[in-house]
């Protein structure tokens, strides 16, 4: 009995040991801050045309969405904007998502009429995940806000509500 005693220590012990290690990795993980610049992505856009942060155009805010086309939290957010579309007509907004073919990220495009939107573009990175790795992503959609300068001002781990987006748009 004495032995059996003596293994339950041990194992609550080594539990508890264990339990410390992967807290602290998660706290770890939910303090990252990205680089203050706009991420190195280059995209293939939904007019087939690579687009990369020199493209964007000088003195204008720039909030980048990392998204999948059939994540419906992202489909969510984009139902949530629509009414607000007007509201972030003084921003670059680009839309990127990863190793999905062309033709979602065009249906995707198409769907929410994004055409309708010219500051609005929409790619994917492919399978370079450049953006995906720079920003930490682990669940989409993730959101990135910059100034007229470049400087960070927001990022988004989870989808907001279009007020707050909006809010922090006209901040700008």
């Amino acid at each position: 009995m004495p032995l059996l005693n003596l293994q339950l220590k041990t194992m609550k012990k080594l539990l508890f040991f264990f339990s410390l290690i992967i807290a602290s990795g998660c706290i770890h993980a939910q303090t990252f801050t990205p680089k203050p610049a706009i991420a190195p992505f280059k995209i293939l856009t939904t007019d087939s045309v690579y687009m990369t942060p020199a493209n964007l155009k000088k003195d204008k805010a720039v909030m980048i969405i990392y998204f999948s086309p059939d994540c419906s939290h992202c489909q969510h957010l984009m139902y949530e904007l629509k009414p607000y579309m007007k509201s972030f007509k003084n921003i670059q907004v680009i839309m990127v998502t990863f190793a999905e073919p062309l033709k979602a990220s065009q249906v995707f495009y198409r769907d929410f009429e994004l055409k309708k939107y010219p500051n609005w573009t929409v790619g994917t990175e492919g399978y370079t995940y450049n953006v995906q790795q720079y920003y930490h992503i682990a669940t989409t959609p993730y959101i990135a806000i910059y100034d007229k300068i470049g400087k960070p001002v927001h990022y988004y781990t989870t989808p907001p509500k279009p007020e707050e987006l909006v809010a922090e748009i006209k901040k700008l």
